[in-house]
């Protein structure tokens, strides 16, 4: 082979994600524009991660801040465009209504754990999150002023992103819906002694039989004073997570001095069942009036 010329096995694999073209952004009827399906990471042996991107009409060209959202789906299914199903009617969506109050939006995929155990979704949304650095320019986004926002599943992983220090920007606050902040300890109908469960499918076994990782992956064993601020809401009659994993992190938050929000939702299932439809629309706007009290750009002076 004569110098300069690239195997052929290179030159048909797809380009690198950091390095491939991002491909045209389709316009919404809301003003924001979304690129679908834009590859952040390559995983040996596993389907290649991607994420879509919403983003707000910038008429002023000033750089955006970002919420990375993360889907639930017990670690074992989920899409990453899909906020929970009372949000799954709604026109315009909730990402739609994210960017069109000024805050762009990466909803990214992380491998499920039929893939790979933990920690591998929060390495691939550590990934999505250097991707989205390393663009940032390109795409007009301010790392600096990140959210992470997750339900259920997705909560927890937004979890660990704002407790836990990794590569890579780190958010400036987190929103999380009814995610699981213990996986130690018998709670509700999970029984940490149990291989067949979600958690236990997440950690490669069963919780007890893990401890160590069990507790590695505990968002509520990684509190400390210097967290970010986190907003938890969580049903009260939530019969798959129990409420008392978001009332233990807000209280273990609290005593260390970290600045956490609380709010249970009476007679509210998880995912929302049991409310009315403008109860969900309620705490979808605090939650985003949330998020936008700390991604102003002033956000450091408070």
């Amino acid at each position: 082979m004569t110098a300069g010329h690239r195997p052929l096995r290179e030159l048909i694999a797809a380009p690198h994600p950091d390095l491939a073209p991002l491909p045209p952004a389709a316009r919404c009827p809301s003003g924001s524009r979304v690129l679908r399906g834009v590859p952040f990471a390559e995983r040996a042996g596993s389907r290649p991660l991607e994420l879509d991107l919403w983003l707000p009409e910038n008429t002023g060209r000033k750089t955006l801040p970002l919420v990375l959202f993360v889907h639930g789906g017990a670690w074992l299914r989920g899409r990453r465009d899909d906020m929970g199903m009372r949000t799954r009617d709604w026109d315009p969506g909730p990402f739609a209504r994210i960017a069109a109050a000024g805050i762009a939006v990466a909803c990214a995929d992380y491998r499920l754990s039929g893939e790979a155990p933990f920690p591998a979704p929060v390495d691939d949304l550590r990934a999505a999150l250097r991707w989205l650095g390393l663009r940032a320019a390109e795409l007009g986004l301010d790392m600096d002023r990140t959210v992470v926002w997750g339900e259920s599943a997705g909560g927890h992983l937004a979890s660990l992103l704002a407790l836990t220090p990794g590569p890579g920007p780190a958010p400036v606050a987190a929103v999380v819906w009814y995610g699981p902040a213990d996986l130690t300890t018998a709670r509700g109908p999970f029984d940490p002694r149990s291989s067949s469960t979600p958690e236990a499918l997440l950690l490669g076994g069963a919780p007890a039989d893990r401890p160590d990782r069990a507790r590695e992956a505990s968002p509520l064993a990684h509190a400390h004073p210097g967290a970010p601020p986190i907003l938890l809401v969580h049903g009260e009659e939530d019969t798959m997570v129990a409420c008392s994993h978001s009332r233990d992190l807000a209280g273990r938050l609290d005593e260390l001095g970290a600045p956490v929000r609380l709010r249970t939702v009476p007679g509210a299932d998880h995912g929302w069942h049991g409310l009315p439809a403008a109860r969900v629309e309620e705490i979808f706007d605090q939650s985003l009036r949330f998020a936008q009290d700390f991604t102003r750009p002033d956000a450091g002076a408070r």
